[in-house]
């Protein structure tokens, strides 16, 4: 069975994309070993800090290592996406001293949003796209997901309901392209 690390771009445990991811995950029991990424303990990146290698950053790096793909979550914040998942990238991005194997590069990915704007997260999965691109991942560009509009009810859930079949078409070509 593939392992798929989610990465949340909000770090706010009850976020629409937390929320999405959750849809995900459930949706994908039996079929893939799907992990939501905790990383709120991360600090800014500060190269005076990068060696020796954070607690923290290793065990964020060992997940990522143990992943076949990764499942970004991506919000939107002022049209571009968080600085916490900005964060955690450039940590994976940095090199590991005495390993010359990049933790990121071609590695598989998906990206999702769901904001309550009209645009669904779409402007912010541009720009990380370009990010992504430029470290080498192995983008599913084809069926990416944006959730426009979406609205919280009194216990703050979002009702996925009428984006599920988008969701689960993102699911299956998601599994094949990690498949071929």
């Amino acid at each position: 069975m593939k392992k798929i690390l989610a990465i949340v771009g909000s770090l706010r445990k009850g976020s629409y994309n937390r929320q999405l991811a959750e849809v995900v995950g459930k949706k994908l029991e039996g079929r893939a070993d799907f992990k939501i990424l905790e990383y709120s303990d991360l600090k800014l990146l500060n190269q005076d800090d990068e060696f020796p290698e954070p607690e923290t950053v290793k065990r964020i790096r060992d997940e990522v290592r143990a992943s076949d793909a990764l499942w970004i979550f991506c919000p939107e914040y002022n049209h571009f996406f968080s600085g916490s998942l900005k964060n955690v990238i450039d940590w994976l991005s940095r090199p590991v001293r005495g390993v010359n194997n990049p933790i990121l590069q071609k590695m598989p990915v998906a990206i999702s949003g769901v904001s309550p704007g009209s645009n669904g997260t779409a402007l912010a999965q541009d720009h990380l796209v370009t990010l992504l691109s430029f470290l080498n991942l192995d983008i599913m560009n084809e069926r990416r997901l944006t959730i426009a509009e979406a609205k919280e009810d009194e216990d703050g859930k979002v009702d996925f309901s009428k984006n599920e079949s988008y969701i689960d078409k993102q699911i299956e070509a998601f599994l094949k392209y990690i498949e071929r």
